[in-house]
Formats: C-alpha cells, sequence, structure tokens
C-alpha cells in the first residue's frame, strides 16, 4: 500500500520532469513559439495546485477510495490525450488535465496516511514515501532524455500512460477505504467553508504548514536556477549537471533515511527544528559565498548538498505534524498545504532568476520564513507522546 502511494506522489515529478528534453522537438511538431510551449508546463502546475484545493476537501465528505480510483483514470486518459494531441492548444488542455488528476493522486496519499497513522508513526511513513518518491525527480529527466531519441516526445506521453495505469490497479487491489461514513461530514460549499476555517483557525497547523510550503519554496528556489548556476556559473557541461542534479536528489533521499531511522528516538518536531535550522545555516552559508566568496564551484556545490539534505528532515515531518493537527479534515489540511507549495513554487520560479545571487537569496528567505513560522507559531510539546500504532 506504501509504494502504490508513494507512486500517487511521485507522478508530479514524473510528469513534470520526463517530457523536459522533448520540449524543443515538441515546439517543432507542432509548428508552436517556445512560449506556448512553456504553457504545458505552466498548465501542469497549475493544475497540481487546484486539483488538490478542489479533490481534498471533497474528499472529506465523499470518502477517499472512489476519488483516488476517478483521479488515477482521468490521469491515464490525460496521458493518452497528450500523446494524441493534434495541436498545441489541445495539449495544453490536455496537460491541465493531467495537473488536475495529478494533485487528486498527491493529496488524497497524504490524506490516507493521515487517516491511517499520527503522531510519530505518521512522520516516520512521510519520510518513507519521500525516500520512495524522491527517486523521481533523479530518474525522470535522466529517463525521458533516454527515451527521447527511441520513442519521441509522444513516446514519453505513452509511458506517463503507463505510469497512470499502474496507478490504477494500486489503487483498486492495494489501498481501501480509509475513512469511515462516520466521520465523514456534509458536502458543497458550506462544509468546505467550516474545514478551511477548522484548519486555518488552528495556529500549530498554519506553523506547521507554511513551514512545509517554504522549506519546498527553498528546495524549489535550487531546482529552478540550478540548470543555469551550475552550467553558465559554475562553467560545469550539461552532462555534469546531470550528475549534480542526482546526486542532490540522492541527498534529499538520504536526510529522509536519516530522519526515518531516528524518529522513535527523537520527536518528529525536533527532527523538524533541526531540518529548518540547517537550510536556514546552509542558506546563510550559500549568500555569503556567492556574493563575498567569489562563487566558487567547489564550495557552491557540497552546500547544495547539505541544503537538500536538509529539506528530507523537513518535509516529511512538518506534513505529519501538519495533518495531525486536522484530524476532523485530513483532506482539506492536505490541499491547503498542497496549493501552498505549488503556488508558492509557481511564485519564486520567475523572481528566482538564472542568478546564483537570486538562488541563495531565495533559499535565504524561504528557509527564515519557514524557521519563524515553525518556532513562533507552534510550540514545543511538554513531553514526548508515545507513537501510535496504526496499519498501513
Amino acid at each position: 500500500m506504501l509504494l502504490a502511494l508513494a507512486l500517487l506522489s511521485a507522478i508530479a515529478p514524473l510528469a513534470t520532469d520526463m517530457y523536459l528534453p522533448g520540449l524543443p522537438a515538441l515546439g517543432e511538431d507542432l509548428a508552436t513559439a517556445d512560449g506556448t510551449v512553456q504553457l504545458t508546463l505552466s498548465t501542469f502546475m497549475a493544475g497540481l495546485g487546484i486539483g488538490q484545493l478542489i479533490v481534498g476537501p471533497l474528499s472529506d465528505g465523499w470518502g477517499r477510495r472512489k476519488l483516488l480510483l476517478g483521479g488515477t483514470v482521468a490521469f491515464a486518459i490525460s496521458g493518452v490525450l497528450c500523446a494524441l494531441a493534434p495541436t498545441a492548444e489541445v495539449l495544453i488542455a490536455a496537460r491541465l488535465l493531467q495537473g488536475l488528476s495529478g494533485g487528486a493522486a498527491i493529496v488524497l496519499a497524504r490524506a490516507v496516511i493521515a487517516d491511517r497513522a499520527k503522531g510519530d508513526l505518521a512522520a516516520k511513513l512521510f519520510s518513507i514515501m519521500m525516500i520512495i518518491g524522491g527517486v523521481a525527480p533523479v530518474v525522470a529527466p535522466l529517463l525521458g532524455g533516454a527515451l527521447l531519441g527511441p520513442i519521441g516526445w509522444r513516446g514519453i506521453f505513452w509511458v506517463l500512460t503507463g505510469a497512470g495505469v499502474l496507478m490504477v490497479l494500486g489503487v483498486a487491489t492495494l489501498i481501501p477505504e480509509t475513512l469511515p461514513a462516520e466521520r465523514r461530514h456534509g458536502g458543497g460549499l458550506a462544509a468546505l467553508a467550516r474545514n478551511v476555517r477548522y484548519a486555518v483557525g488552528n495556529r500549530r497547523y498554519v506553523g506547521y504548514a507554511l513551514t512545509f510550503m517554504f522549506g519546498f519554496g527553498a528546495l524549489f528556489s535550487y531546482i529552478s536556477a540550478s540548470p543555469f548556476v551550475v552550467q553558465d556559473v559554475l562553467g560545469l557541461s550539461p552532462g555534469q549537471f546531470s550528475i549534480v542534479f542526482g546526486v542532490n536528489s540522492i541527498g534529499i533521499v538520504g536526510g529522509s533515511i536519516v530522519n526515518t531511522k531516528l524518529i522513535g528516538r527523537f520527536h518528529a518536531r525536533q527532527l523538524l527544528t533541526f531540518g529548518v535550522l540547517a537550510l536556514l545555516t546552509v542558506g546563510a552559508a550559500l549568500v555569503l559565498e556567492v556574493t563575498v566568496g567569489g562563487t566558487n564551484r567547489w564550495a557552491v556545490l557540497p552546500l547544495l548538498f547539505l541544503m537538500t539534505t536538509a529539506i528530507g528532515f523537513v518535509m516529511g515531518n512538518a506534513t505529519a505534524l501538519g495533518q495531525s493537527e486536522v484530524p476532523r479534515a485530513a483532506g482539506t489540511g492536505s490541499a491547503l498545504m498542497g496549493a501552498g507549495q505549488f503556488g508558492l513554487a509557481a511564485l519564486v520560479s520567475p523572481l528566482v532568476g538564472g542568478s546564483a545571487t537570486g538562488m541563495a537569496t531565495s533559499i535565504l528567505v524561504c528557509a527564515a520564513v519557514a524557521t519563524t513560522a515553525l518556532l513562533t507559531l507552534t510550540r514545543p510539546a511538554t513531553r514526548e507522546a508515545a507513537p501510535e500504532s496504526a496499519t498501513v
């Protein structure tokens, strides 16, 4: 079940990164401008956020399983539409559908775990999902580059269709309904408004959600600027950039593994605090290096690895702690966190640009906001609660 949930969470980086090497060929085949081609990525990212906002609250009233099945089926259908798209306009519309359905998969995967586990156990499970799902950003661009020659950009979308079919099978065979009828509420806008008020009215939830969002903002500052910084500023080749990107993605996985091993010996909030403080320290060191130190590659690259490793202590713990604060509306809580995550990513990308200074400054600012939210809006538990048992 956890593997199936991890695939649901990993679909966003797969659908984002796999087709990127084929963007130039896509523009030529569809006879469209580069700006129009970029809309296929922008609409997908917008769909990811909107899909979470719609489906997450709905699942608090309707249950998880039916919406998961519908979302995964829609994702598979959208892959077919992308692969067969005759024009750029059709492809953009199909990518929007792909983003909406992918957002449904992401938000419901988090809600399912929140339904079944609490406390340290939930933090451990979210970290394990990050370990499994963290492979996707490493594999996706490499796999897309390898497949582009033999099967073309349309073939890549057929591969994503196959991933969608696997998601449907995983949901149908491995994921039961995790929200019983007695814990559901009536649907409609009134119920949605109540759940949103319930979530945002919880100061601790808001603190953990902001920590999660701005932790991801720091990571996306690196992701969006690193192709330009590593190649144009540090002077590495495209092949060397792929290696650097892969190694740094392994840093996230490694941090998540260590985090998972430490949960139980340390409370999830302690590990989260360590993660955001490490992120803040690395952000400050990066700013000093690119402004005073001369942007030496042998200083910047290790700092970037430490930054991604620190993220492994932030995302899973912040998710688990935030979700634990809104048990009566786990879908809504997950949706708000996810929509904020991708909304902030869409905002950060153009602000960062392609400069080392912009990247480092954005990482530092996001880390500072995450740290401030954690330390001011949440309070340490007076005593450490024993991990709760649950079957997943």
